[in-house]
């Protein structure tokens, strides 16, 4: 039995995250389980802190936050390279 790619997409909702939702939507493929984050919710926003997120929208692959969300938002080749839309 093979695992999926746990994708996390932390959002507040707005805009931008929402572009960023959808891309990551657009780019998943049968090995990818997507999940929406909604930072304003407490225990979310306690984890996204754990998680060293400082600003939304982020992805995480497996519960490691993916690169191209240290510091700037997601972008599809990033997204690609932390595995998005590959199968297992």
């Amino acid at each position: 039995m093979t695992t999926k790619r746990q994708i996390e997409v932390f959002s507040a909702g707005c805009p931008v995250c929402e572009d960023a939702i959808a891309l990551v939507r657009r780019l998943a493929c049968s090995s990818c389980e997507v999940t929406v984050l909604d930072v304003k919710k407490p225990d979310v926003a306690a984890r996204a802190k754990r998680l060293g997120i400082r600003s939304v929208p982020a992805v995480t692959v497996n519960g490691a936050l993916a690169d191209c969300c240290t510091g700037r938002g997601p972008d599809e080749k990033t997204l690609r390279a932390a595995g998005i839309g590959q199968p297992l």
